[in-house]
């Protein structure tokens, strides 16, 4: 559950954003002199030109000189802080850099492992490129729009289809009539513990501002026996619990290692308000399913587009409903209805007038109920599960000339429905007329693009010469060696 927490509250329609970004490492440590030259084998034609000093400490003092050398390829003192330093000046201007250019610049083939251990190496950060990692961002209406709303949240994920990969995060809420209303959104890089954290912590921060707040995820949702679906009261659950036993013990284990709040309603205490599964959530997702493919930006932007219609639309609808009268919400009004033509089968005796506590039975079937209208309460269930009156609140209020609308939670009236949609969007103009962003340069992660469709092409690369196209079996640069045998030294 969500904790209270205190939020500076702004008066413009703005678009809060989180961005998540990682820094990029650049070494800038001088390598250690070199002390000793050791021979080397000559594997390749194509060598690294490098400068280095000497130092000679003997006769009691040292000799310092500089001499022009060649490294091959494979070499022992071309690690990962030399490569580092050479290409220090190239990663820093363009940190997408790859490694074919460094190739095209230096005419040296770097491997792998040393390309990812010169960029791991490193103590200073570039101050003006950060590189996109996640992003959270929510809209001001929507922030107003969850004070009015049902008190839950359910989250869930969808994938993104662009150029690059990633997940989008969508959480949404409900109104008193149903209607989903998106609350706070966040591209990541996948459903990780770290990338849920950062959307449910600034989530937590920002959106859920009060307290008590139920929070739904599809964590559990592989439960598909009928336990998991309508179990509103302790009755309910041991019967089903019971028909799920006699199919198998092992059922009902698996069960047990799930607390009973996460999946029947008999057990939330409330927190649920009766949604059982992450549809809401699910249904969002299949609205936003076109842009899906789209760029950061322009889907950022087209949330805002509609959800700004969606805001309209509901608002509108409200404020039409109450302009004919009406007072509580359609999803109640058809609920009651059906209610009030079903309340003649219920018989109704009072128990205890003055705690207000009641005994209905149904008829024909005889079955009896305690109803609490004091502390909000039924045996049946649905009273405490919607916050709006059952069949026996209902006919328990027809039968002792009580107003049955003091029952309905404030959240089903229109006015309070109203308050949902009540922030305005405004217009974010276009962007030449904003403020000139004086902030780091901001790139796309490298490592989150999309693989191409097909084989992926990975080209012969020989180990003895480092070229492309032939094996070390076939190598040209192989002449006069023994097949298998290791390769002649040569002088330096």
């Amino acid at each position: 559950m969500f904790s209270i927490y205190h939020q500076v509250q702004s008066q413009v329609s703005v678009i809060e954003l989180y961005v998540e970004f990682k820094q990029l490492p650049l070494v800038v440590e001088e390598p250690d002199p070199i002390k000793e030259w050791e021979g080397y084998n000559s594997e390749s034609e194509e060598e690294f030109d490098s400068n280095y000093e000497i130092v000679d400490s003997n006769e009691g003092r040292d000799h310092v000189y500089s001499t022009r050398l060649t490294l091959s390829q494979n070499h022992s003192k071309l690690n990962s802080d030399t490569i580092a330093e050479a290409i220090k000046s190239l990663v820093k201007a363009d940190p997408s850099l790859k490694i074919e250019e460094v190739q095209s610049r230096f005419n040296y083939m770097i491997s792998y492992r040393k390309a990812w251990l010169a960029k791991q190496k490193g103590n200073k950060i570039a101050p003006d490129v950060r590189i996109f990692n996640r992003v959270f961002w929510t809209f001001y209406p929507c922030l107003r729009a969850f004070k009015h709303s049902k008190p839950i949240v359910q989250v869930d994920s969808t994938n993104l289809c662009g150029k690059y990969k990633g997940t989008l995060l969508v959480a949404v809420s409900q109104d008193g009539n149903q209607n989903i209303v998106p609350i706070a959104f966040a591209i990541v890089e996948g459903e990780t513990s770290d990338a849920w954290y950062f959307f449910l912590s600034r989530l937590r921060k920002h959106v859920v501002t009060r307290d008590g707040v139920g929070l739904i995820s599809n964590q559990h949702d592989s439960i598909k026996s009928a336990i998991a679906r309508s179990s509103k009261t302790m009755r309910e659950y041991n019967m089903r619990y019971q028909k799920l036993h006699e199919q198998g013990e092992i059922y009902t284990e698996w069960l047990d290692k799930i607390p009973r709040s996460q999946y029947a309603l008999a057990f939330d205490e409330g927190y649920r308000w009766g949604c059982m599964t992450t549809n809401l959530v699910e249904c969002i997702n299949s609205v936003l399913k076109g842009v899906r493919n789209l760029p950061v930006t322009a889907l950022v932007k087209e949330t805002f587009n509609r959800l700004n219609e969606l805001f309209t639309r509901k608002r509108a609808e409200a404020e039409a409903q109450m302009n004919v009268g009406h007072v509580f919400s359609e999803f109640v009004i058809t609920k009651l209805q059906a209610y009030q033509r079903a309340a003649g089968n219920i018989q109704v005796n009072c128990l205890d007038m003055q705690n207000e506590i009641f005994e209905v039975r149904e008829i024909p079937i005889g079955v009896e109920y305690r109803v609490n209208l004091r502390q909000c309460r039924c045996d049946c269930g649905d009273f405490q599960v919607d916050r709006i009156p059952c069949l026996h609140v209902f006919a328990t209020c027809a039968n002792q000339h009580l107003d049955w609308q003091v029952y309905v939670n404030e959240v089903y009236r229109l006015d309070e429905i109203r308050k949902v949609y009540r922030a305005r969007f405004r217009p974010l103009g276009d962007p030449t007329t904003w403020p000139v962003y004086q902030g780091p340069r901001m790139i796309p992660n490298p490592t989150f693009k999309r693989v191409c469709i097909g084989h992926p092409k990975k080209p012969r690369r020989c180990r003895i010469c480092g070229g492309n196209g032939h094996r070390c079996s076939r190598c040209p640069q192989d002449v006069g060696s023994s097949r298998g045998g290791s390769v002649a030294s040569a002088p330096y």
